[in-house]
């Protein structure tokens, strides 16, 4: 069972994906950013202690938020614009996340962050075909039934 509290960690790219990861602490997920941003890429991140082992990897730009969420070039915004959709989700939508299905919710939230300019049809048409094409989920097969 996963811990209590989880870090969801986001990576997007401007223009691009939305790439994502649950960790145990948000300090982890300067691991998850070397693995998918690729070498010569500028990082934006908050002024959290766990980001300063990107320094030595990438060009940084880091934001203080308790001063401005964008100064002299550095902005989170597109990792902020995420989270808030992620929240929306859970209050409007899923009304509650479980932890253990937290990376799924994440991974959706993700998709519907980089398609959101799409026509809804064209988006059922993809996520139908996606459905229909894939193999029965090992993980999701019986996901509601409770053991006695």
């Amino acid at each position: 069972m996963p811990a209590k509290r989880q870090s969801v960690i986001v990576a997007r790219e401007r223009g691009g994906n939305t790439r994502t990861t649950v960790t145990a602490k948000e300090s982890d997920g300067a691991t998850f950013v070397r693995q998918v941003v690729a070498p010569g890429s500028t990082v934006h991140a908050d002024e959290a202690g766990g980001w300063d082992r990107l320094h030595a990897h990438f060009d940084m730009h880091r934001i203080n938020h308790s001063v401005a969420y964008s100064l002299d070039g550095a902005c989170t915004n597109d990792a902020e614009s995420y989270f808030a959709r992620l929240r929306r989700a859970e209050i409007g939508q899923h009304h509650h996340i479980s932890g253990k299905y937290l990376y799924a919710y994440a991974g959706e939230m993700a998709w519907k962050e980089d398609h959101r300019r799409v026509a809804n049809g064209e988006q059922h048409r993809a996520t139908t075909a996606a459905a229909l094409a894939h193999p029965v989920s090992r993980v999701w097969c019986g996901y509601w039934q409770r053991s006695v």
